[in-house]
């Protein structure tokens, strides 16, 4: 009776660490995704603020054109 509450309580266990080996691996891809995604959008987010930079730039050189021509 020991000896098989023993291998059934190992089967379980065993069961246990199966399904935990399964969930870190789950994570770790969840993991790696995440930093892709985070890479991508700091890529966007700095893509964005060059775009911001060069209008204001243009529209700095523009200002200047305008009062150079009298236009304003």
């Amino acid at each position: 009776m020991t000896n098989n509450l023993e291998n059934l309580l190992l089967e379980h266990l065993r069961a246990i660490r199966s399904e935990q080996s399964a969930m870190r691996d789950d994570i770790r891809e969840i993991k790696s995704r995440l930093i892709s995604l985070e890479r991508t959008m700091a890529g966007n987010y700095a893509d964005i603020v060059d775009q911001h930079v060069k209008y204001d730039r243009i529209t700095e050189r523009l200002e200047r054109i305008e009062r150079r021509l009298e236009l304003s």
